[in-house]
This record gives C-alpha cells, sequence and structure tokens, in this order.
C-alpha cells in the first residue's frame, strides 16, 4: 500500500476523533509537479497483514521515568513532559526473532541503549483530552532510542540543540507494529533490557510519569497530530554505553523481543 493511500483511508477515519481532527494529511504545504528524484518513503510491517505503516513523524519523550530523570540529573516532581523528534529515516526495522547489525556510529566515544514502549496512530487531531487519546492509536511495538550521549551533553552544556546526539542514520531500531485489536493498550507490565545476557534496564510501564495517553494530549496541544505519527514513550533508568560486539536484547511484556548487535 502506498503512502498517499494509507493516508487517505485513515485521515477519514480521524472524523469521528478528539477535539480538533486532522485534515486529509500531515502534508497540507505540498506542492503538485515533477520532482527531480525520488524520496524513499519509511514504513514498518504490521503483524498479521500484508500491509504497512508508514512513519509521518517519530516523537520522543525525555525523561519519563522518575529514576532516569533523576539519574540525568532532573526533578520529576516539577518538570512538565518535554519532546523531540528524530527523523524518519532514523528507522531501522528489526524483525522479530533477529538479530539485526546495528552500526556504531561516527563522532561518539560513548554510545547508549534506551529501551522504550513505541505507540504508533493511526488517526489524529489537535487538543485531544486525555480520556480519548487512546482513540488514536493504532497499535504498538518497541524500540530502541539510541543515542550518542557524550554529543547530546556537550550540546546541553553550551546551551545548544542536542539534535546531533539523537537524529542519526539509524537511531531508532524498531519492531514490527501489533494492532491495539491485537494487543489492547499498554498501561502495565515489564520492560527491560539486557547486553550480554546481564540486565541493565528493568522496570514496569506503570512507572511511567506521563502515560501514553498523557503523552497524546499533551503532544495534540503543541502540534496537529496525523496518521503515522508515532511516539517513543521514554525509558527506565540505568541508560549505559555499549560497544562493538555488545548485543543487545529489549523486551515489553506482550510484544515479541527486539534484539541487535552492535557493528
Amino acid at each position: 500500500m502506498d503512502r498517499r493511500h494509507f493516508f487517505g483511508g485513515t485521515a477519514a477515519l480521524a472524523g469521528a476523533a478528539a477535539t480538533g481532527c486532522a485534515g486529509v494529511n500531515g502534508n497540507a504545504g505540498t506542492a503538485s509537479g515533477r520532482t527531480p528524484f525520488s524520496v524513499a518513503g519509511t514504513s514498518i510491517p504490521i503483524v498479521g497483514s500484508d500491509e504497512v505503516f508508514p512513519v509521518r513523524r517519530i516523537y520522543c519523550i525525555g525523561r519519563n521515568y522518575a529514576a532516569h530523570s533523576r539519574e540525568m540529573g532532573s526533578d520529576p516532581n516539577r518538570e512538565p513532559p518535554f519532546f523531540f523528534q528524530k527523523p524518519t529515516d532514523a528507522v531501522q526495522y528489526v524483525p522479530a526473532g533477529t538479530v539485526a547489525e546495528h552500526p556504531y556510529p561516527s563522532l561518539t566515544k560513548n554510545y547508549h541503549y534506551e529501551a522504550e514502549l513505541v505507540a504508533a496512530l493511526g488517526k489524529g487531531g489537535r487538543n485531544i483530552p486525555v480520556d480519548r487519546a487512546l482513540e488514536l492509536v493504532y497499535g504498538y511495538t518497541l524500540g530502541l532510542d539510541m543515542t550518542r550521549r557524550d554529543l547530546q551533553r556537550a550540546m546541553g552544556d553550551e546551551k545548544k540543540p542536542w539534535e546531533i546526539g539523537k537524529s542519526f542514520d539509524r537511531s531508532a531500531p524498531i519492531g514490527a507494529i501489533h494492532r491495539v485489536a491485537q494487543t489492547g493498550h499498554f498501561r502495565q507490565g515489564a520492560i527491560w533490557l539486557k547486553v550480554n545476557g546481564q540486565t541493565k534496564q528493568n522496570a514496569n510501564l506503570n512507572q511511567m510519569i506521563w502515560s501514553v495517553a498523557e503523552q497524546i494530549s499533551k503532544l495534540s496541544e503543541a502540534n496537529e497530530l496525523f496518521p503515522g505519527d508515532i511516539i517513543y514513550s521514554g525509558t527506565p533508568e540505568n541508560v549505559g554505553p555499549v560497544v562493538k560486539g555488545d548485543v543487545i536484547e529489549m523486551h515489553v511484556d506482550g510484544l515479541p523481543n527486539l534484539s541487535v548487535r552492535i557493528v
């Protein structure tokens, strides 16, 4: 299924979404005409279907588990949620049951893992109330928010944007999308990450400071959301470095594990 057809179908469903419905798609300013070259779209397989989920935007919430917020030097009791984005071509799809090769990126000497539940939206809108926010969710998967931590910290120390630490090639390994009808919504359950078989991160989804529904609601205040948006919902404490040769395995209860080898 091509990107235009997917958005045309799912945007029609958005008319029944919560307050402030999305338009036909998220590309209202797109000009018509021939292009001098083609740009590949980004999509993720949908489990149990021959369809794929086209990715429009990747949103990530920062410091959404209290212990992780503290280890990053913040106070989770005072800070409102904040978000950043990764480019869609940061996606590295990892099929279940495989160990994908994940390249150690350039410019860094302190490369960190962050395990996260990912929500994929099939509807959109503005100013979505929390009690209707989960109506927008098409499905879930799990993903890694890989981070060049030394670059992120250096930019932060200089009061500069730390995009270079987060938004680079293959910085978003991700599994296939599981539709809500298959899994239900994820409000609790174990989330853990191992490196070379040793547990590094281990928490419960109910320890999120801001739930998935609250994240969607807050995001929709700042940006109109659309079908194809995905949200990385934050990582637990004990983020840390990996080096070439390390194998990362990530788990969320109710979803297949995701594994990559750093090469």
